[in-house]
């Protein structure tokens, strides 16, 4: 486990619910920064969210100490509160429904379990400088998103 701290800061956009969406992320380690964002011609927000935080912890090649940053609180009820239930009842709902984004949730986990993470939520468009940026990488993974076929 590296005794340096991974910064990360995600977010996840979507023009309509289901639409074209996109996800971005920054990452700073050390001083130096890397922006990383993509994007879906359909999708969902919530998808996005997830999709962020997995494409950036996937980054990294090495077991890391990480803060990651997020202004979702999808993504923070689901890896807080409701995940460990998921799991113990092989990923259905309370309700025994199957979840939803069930294999973005098990990427999500198996990222997680590589690293060792801290969560932190921070309210969205609200100045906070690198959810700004997050959310900026987002919608640049919007428009990159628009640009491809829906398959």
């Amino acid at each position: 486990m590296s005794d340096s701290l991974v910064e990360i800061y995600t977010d996840g956009a979507c023009k309509g619910n289901p639409g074209p969406g996109g996800w971005g992320a920054l990452l700073v380690y050390n001083g130096v920064e890397r922006e990383l964002w993509g994007g879906e011609a359909e999708t969902t927000n919530n998808r996005m969210e997830l999709t962020a935080a997995i494409r950036a912890l996937a980054t990294l090649n090495r077991p890391c100490q990480v803060r990651l940053i997020t202004d979702s609180q999808y993504v923070m009820q689901g890896i807080n509160d409701w995940m460990p239930n998921w799991k113990k009842r092989g990923w259905l709902t309370a309700n025994k429904q199957p979840v939803k984004n069930a294999e973005l949730w098990q990427q999500l986990d198996e990222q997680v379990n590589r690293h060792q993470v801290n969560w932190e939520w921070v309210r969205g468009h609200n100045g906070h400088a690198g959810n700004e940026r997050a959310d900026a990488l987002a919608n640049r993974g919007v428009v990159q998103a628009r640009r491809q076929p829906i398959s």
